[in-house]
């Protein structure tokens, strides 16, 4: 199979009559220095409209489209090249201090700080079993080697909790998934996250592509838009673990946002005037040729404008 592959994804809202868009922040550009990554393009429409790129708090690529009339649609359509040649999710090395868990001055990166905050069912200070007991299980396991502790917990999570689609909008809580013992990704990945804050890890929220075979053509890939945690461990970095599958972050792995919470990595949010609104979201993965045939081929350039 090709390793190099092209995804064009539509996004497109309607809108029953003509509303006033504000100001739409759409997260759909890899992160900065996403190695497998080659190129990457966003169209909008309806024209005009106006787009300006920056960062924001987490690092993130976010585009801010505005819209000078009213409009009755609102596309988005993003074509992005990977490579999405296999590569070792385990290629990487601890620091010393942090092969075992808990690890000696790992709270000392004021930068680390804001994913360190409990992913608490309320904000009352009131108990939440069973979430504190399933922390319990694990924290009794400490000392241990962190990442068998990682992988472990990864895994456990995967087969204790069935996978669930759920169109509707919004995230459980961590209480929500473990009291119905299933969830979507995003579900499992807030569950995850709590956990590994209570144990002292500092761990974010992950909203991105995830290339993978096509359930009714194994010989081709589909694509989905997905979620999963990164825990930061010193001398590591921020590591993928995908509650889904219970494996770590690989090639299909693309991270489009990084958040504290699920919310602030929406791939879109923004408001608009009350209205009776559908969506739709579209995905077309194919092949691209040869890195030979590629490299004799005139193309476009492609930038994230």
């Amino acid at each position: 199979m090709n390793a190099h592959v092209m995804l064009v994804h539509h996004t497109r809202y309607r809108y029953d009559r003509p509303v006033h868009l504000g100001p739409q922040t759409i997260r759909l550009h890899p992160l900065p220095g996403c190695r497998n990554v080659l190129s990457h393009s966003m169209d909008i429409a309806p024209q005009p409209c106006t787009r300006v790129w920056g960062q924001d708090a987490s690092g993130n690529r976010i585009a801010r489209v505005t819209f000078p009339e009213r409009v009755t649609h609102f596309d988005i359509t993003v074509r992005l090249a990977t490579d999405l040649t296999p590569i070792n999710p385990f290629h990487f090395t601890l620091a010393p201090s942090a092969r075992q868990w808990p690890a000696g001055g790992t709270g000392d990166d004021p930068a680390l700080a804001p994913y360190r905050l409990n992913a608490d069912d309320g904000a009352d200070g009131s108990p939440t079993p069973p979430l504190d007991v399933f922390v319990e299980e694990w924290r009794a396991r400490l000392p241990c080697p962190t990442l068998d502790l990682l992988v472990d917990l990864n895994r456990s999570i995967a087969t204790r909790i069935t996978y669930r689609i759920r169109p509707e909008a919004g995230v459980w809580s961590p209480e929500e998934t473990l009291s119905h013992a299933a969830g979507s990704c995003r579900d499992s990945a807030w569950l995850l996250i709590a956990v590994l804050r209570r144990l002292g890890f500092a761990a974010r929220f992950v909203s991105g592509y995830l290339f993978q075979p096509d359930l009714n053509a194994p010989d081709r890939l589909g694509c989905d838009l997905h979620a999963w945690t990164q825990v930061h461990v010193p001398g590591a970095g921020w590591i993928g673990l995908d509650t889904t599958s219970g494996l770590l972050a690989a090639q299909g792995h693309i991270p489009l946002a990084v958040a504290t919470t699920p919310q602030h990595a929406a791939p879109v949010s923004g408001l608009l005037d009350h209205c009776v609104a559908t969506f739709e979201a579209v995905m077309e993965t194919m092949p691209m040729p040869p890195v030979a045939d590629m490299a004799s081929t005139p193309r476009r350039a492609i930038h994230p404008s």
